[in-house]
């Protein structure tokens, strides 16, 4: 029968451990870096074009959508609360084989996703010093980001709440001045876009299917279990109010722009919108304050990223279904450095690639964990712990099955592209499972470090605080 910890404060393994100083705010920060509040920008202009100016409409479709599955994310980690996320959710409910898969498929979202930030970073910055080529932007973003991966969450805590406030800051100041600065700021122009266009619902719900990758990263929190100071009460909070902050700060931010611009066909440069409509609302001063703030953001962006994929390397030594190397943590900062530094390493292929080919790579791994993480929450809670009364219902099936169903629509909306490159990324991490069984005998070693066997359905009665 598996188990999990029965205390905030008791581990998974002997020896040096993760540090717990991780409260409710520091969560919530860290979601809100991990999704990168000013990524708003980068999808307007698509997002608008496509809904037909109906983009906050979209936002909170896609809103709904993805509190299904911050909602599973928040079940499980109230009763499984281990760090790994989606790899130690699949593993406890499906068996570690699949947990490994589930992990392999996420890293290819959280290997890539700090890379996205550091060409982002390359180009904003070579936008605002064009003497600064982007790949040496590139590499000094990549190395400070390496760096602060190593120091760990106890200083980086600070430095997520100063972002998330600058970066509310900066929209705060353009809704006023939008507002401000409207050409025909009626009612009926400000309620306008969070409604259906002539082209009824389908527009809206293809748009949600492009914006909602904006919210990729609040489940970055849920490999935070360890370093929480209270993980059963927090993280799923955590989770649920920082895909809540994102999702209004999105709409409210869409809505402005629809202010500012209530004809989306008059904005020069789609692509670039984003800095078009703060120049609109704010002149110059806006303009470059929002770009100095969004370097600050992909900085910490990434480096919520980096540390996100590094704790669920991490936890893949810790199992030994990869190299126990990876499991070390720094005395100091009792950081698993060891597996920071290999995701540092690996993300130098940001010097080589552009920025669609990375994007590319992100989607197909969020949403395989996001759909088995759907799946988990069912298989756990409602099938192996019973929890089948009137809430348990509510909470533990119907709620996970329509996060299900919202990935699977999710999954229309990815290239053909992204999915042979997905298949190949399997592929790899199939052939690594089949060594390691080989190299084991036969069969990997299916006990976690906790103690438990891997596999079994634990009772009602085994899980201390469950609810």
């Amino acid at each position: 029968m598996y188990t999990t910890p029965t205390s905030a404060t008791e581990g998974p393994a002997s020896g040096p451990t993760l540090k717990r100083v991780l409260g409710l705010p520091s969560l919530v920060a860290f979601g809100l870096t991990s999704m990168g509040i000013l990524s708003v920008v980068a999808v307007y202009g698509a997002g608008t074009e496509i809904s037909d100016g109906h983009l906050p409409a979209a936002y909170m479709a896609a809103l709904v959508a993805m509190l299904f599955t911050a909602h599973s994310y928040g079940q499980m980690a109230r009763h499984v609360p281990v760090t790994g996320g989606a790899y130690a959710y699949a593993s406890r409910a499906f068996g570690k084989p699949v947990g490994f898969m589930v992990g392999w498929a996420m890293m290819l979202d959280y290997l890539f996703l700090p890379m996205v930030n550091f060409l982002l970073f390359g180009l904003y910055l070579n936008s605002l010093l064009p003497g600064i080529p982007p790949q040496l932007a590139v590499l000094a973003c990549l190395l400070v980001v390496g760096l602060f991966s190593v120091i760990g969450v106890a200083w980086i805590k600070k430095m997520n709440f100063a972002g998330v406030t600058a970066s509310v800051l900066v929209i705060l100041v353009f809704v006023v001045l939008a507002v401000l600065n409207a050409p025909d700021l009626t009612f009926g122009n400000v309620i306008r876009p969070l409604t259906l266009g002539d082209g009824g619902i389908a527009p809206v719900m293809a748009a949600a299917a492009i914006v909602a990758f904006a919210f990729l990263g609040f489940d970055g929190v849920s490999t935070l279990s360890e370093e929480a100071r209270n993980p059963k009460r927090d993280v799923p909070r955590g989770i649920i109010l920082s895909t809540l902050f994102a999702g209004l700060g999105y709409t409210l931010f869409s809505v402005a722009g629809s202010l500012i611009a209530p004809e989306w066909r008059s904005l020069e440069n789609l692509d670039a919108a984003g800095t078009e409509l703060m120049q609109r609302a704010g002149g110059d001063v806006l303009m470059v304050v929002f770009v100095l703030v969004n370097l600050g953001g992909l900085v910490l962006c990434g480096t919520a990223a980096q540390m996100s994929v590094s704790r669920v390397i991490y936890a893949m030594g810790r199992d030994r279904i990869l190299p126990g190397a990876l499991a070390k943590l720094n005395e100091r900062f009792r950081t698993p450095y060891v597996a920071a530094l290999l995701v540092s390493a690996v993300s130098l292929v940001a010097l080589f690639i552009t920025l669609e080919q990375a994007v590319y790579m992100i989607n197909f791994g969020a949403l395989i964990a996001f759909a088995v993480v759907n799946l988990a929450t069912i298989k756990v809670l409602f099938f192996d712990l019973r929890k089948r009364g009137p809430k348990g219902i509510l909470r533990n099936l119907v709620l996970p099955l329509l996060g299900f169903a919202s990935i699977a629509w999710l999954w229309t909306s990815l290239a053909w592209f992204t999915y042979l490159l997905g298949a190949v990324w399997l592929a790899v991490g199939l052939a690594i499972l089949v060594a390691r069984r080989r190299k084991a005998g036969g069969r990997l070693d299916l006990t976690f470090d906790d103690g438990t066997p891997d596999g079994e359905a634990a009772q009602p009665s085994e899980v201390a605080g469950s609810r």
